[in-house]
C-alpha cells in the first residue's frame, strides 16, 4: 500500500508542476513563433495545426526531472546507478530532440540534426549508458525470463543498448503525428514500467525509478491538457526523442526488455508500417498503404483524428496490461 501511495503523490506532484509550468511556456512558444513547417502531404488534412507551437516536451521534461531532484534533496529518493542511467538517457536524449526541433524551427523547414548527426549523439548515449551500467555491477547479459535463457554476450551488450534505445526513440517519434496519441501510449507504457520497477526488489534502487516513472507519468498528464485534440502544443522530438529512449531504458534496466515490444506494440506496428512501405516502394514502386505511418493511412480512408487515437490507446492498454500481468505475476 505504501508503494501505491509514495506512486499517486509523484503522479499528482508531477501533473501540477507541469499543468502550471504548460500555462508560462506556451505563450513564450507563441511569441518566438516556435512553430514546425509541417509535412506537405499534411497541409491539406493539417491545415488547422499550422503555427502549432512544438518543443512542447519541456512541458513534462523540465517538471520531472525539478521534482526528482527536489525528492533527492530532501531525501524521499536515494540516489542510485539505475535511477543515473535513467535520468541521463531521458535529459541527453530531450537535449538532442531539442537540438533538432530549434533548428527546424530556425530554418523554418523540416530539416533539423542529420540523421549521421543524430546517429553520432546516440552512440554517445549508449557508450556513457553501458559504462555506468557495468560501473554498478550489472553483467551484460541477455536475459529472457520466460525461456530460462541467460547469456553474457560482454562489450557486444553496448551495441545492443544502442539498438534499444534508437529503435524505442525512433518509434514514439514516429507515432507522434496525431494530437494526445504519443503522449497517452507514453502514459500507459509508462504506468506498465512503473509497476514492473516496483516489482524488481532485486534490482539497487528500483523503488527510485519507480518513483520517476510515475512523476513522469503525472507530468505527461499534465502535458496532455495542452496536447489532446485540438492541441495546443506539440511535444516535438524534444518530448518523443527522450519519451522513447526512457522506455528503452527502464526495458534494459528492470531486464523486460522483450516486454517493450508489447508495452509498445502500437509504436512497433506504427514502425513496422514505415519500414515495409519504404522497402516494398524501393522494390516494386508500389506502396501498401495510403501513408505511413499507419495513423495516417486511417486518416486517408476518413477517419476522424479522436477516433484513431481513441482506437489505439485502448490498444495500448490491452497491451500493457497484459505485459503487467505477465511482468509481475509469470
Amino acid at each position: 500500500m505504501i508503494n501505491l501511495t509514495k506512486s499517486v503523490m509523484a503522479m499528482m506532484i508531477g501533473f501540477i508542476f507541469s499543468s502550471i509550468f504548460g500555462m508560462i511556456l506556451i505563450p513564450i512558444l507563441k511569441k518566438i513563433k516556435a512553430s514546425q513547417t509541417l509535412n506537405k502531404y499534411l497541409e491539406r488534412t493539417h491545415h488547422d495545426k499550422i503555427g502549432t507551437p512544438t518543443m512542447g516536451g519541456l512541458i513534462f521534461i523540465l517538471p520531472s526531472i525539478i521534482i526528482t531532484l527536489i525528492f533527492i534533496i530532501f531525501n524521499k529518493i536515494k540516489p542510485s546507478y539505475s535511477l543515473l542511467i535513467i535520468l541521463f538517457t531521458f535529459t541527453f536524449y530531450a537535449v538532442i530532440g531539442f537540438i533538432d526541433d530549434l533548428l527546424i524551427v530556425l530554418k523554418h523547414n523540416n530539416k533539423g540534426l542529420t540523421k549521421n548527426q543524430k546517429f553520432i549523439l546516440e552512440i554517445i548515449v549508449a557508450i556513457i549508458f553501458f559504462y555506468i551500467f557495468m560501473k554498478s555491477g550489472n553483467e551484460p547479459l541477455i536475459w529472457i525470463h520466460s525461456l530460462n535463457i541467460k547469456n553474457n554476450i560482454g562489450w557486444l551488450y553496448g551495441l545492443f543498448i544502442l539498438l534499444v534505445l534508437t529503435s524505442s526513440s525512433n518509434a514514439v517519434n514516429l507515432t507522434d503525428g496525431l494530437d494526445g496519441l504519443a503522449g497517452g501510449l507514453s502514459v500507459l507504457a509508462f504506468i506498465a514500467y512503473g509497476i514492473i520497477s516496483w516489482n524488481t526488489e532485486w534490482l539497487l534502487g528500483y523503488e527510485d525509478i519507480a518513483l520517476f516513472a510515475f512523476t513522469l507519468i503525472g507530468s505527461l498528464l499534465g502535458f496532455m491538457i495542452y496536447n489532446f485534440p485540438k492541441a495546443k502544443v506539440f511535444m516535438g522530438d524534444t518530448g518523443s526523442l527522450s519519451l522513447g529512449a526512457s522506455l528503452g531504458a527502464y526495458a534494459i534496466i528492470t531486464r523486460h526488455e522483450l516486454l517493450l515490444g508489447l508495452i509498445g506494440i502500437v509504436f512497433v506496428i506504427e514502425t513496422l508500417s514505415t519500414i515495409i512501405q519504404i522497402l516494398v516502394y524501393k522494390l516494386t514502386k508500389k506502396r501498401v498503404f495510403p501513408m505511413t505511418p499507419i495513423h495516417h493511412a486511417f486518416e486517408k480512408k476518413g477517419w476522424k483524428e479522436n477516433d484513431i487515437v481513441i482506437l489505439f490507446w485502448v490498444i495500448g492498454l490491452i497491451s500493457s496490461m497484459i505485459a503487467i500481468i505477465w511482468g509481475v505475476c509469470l
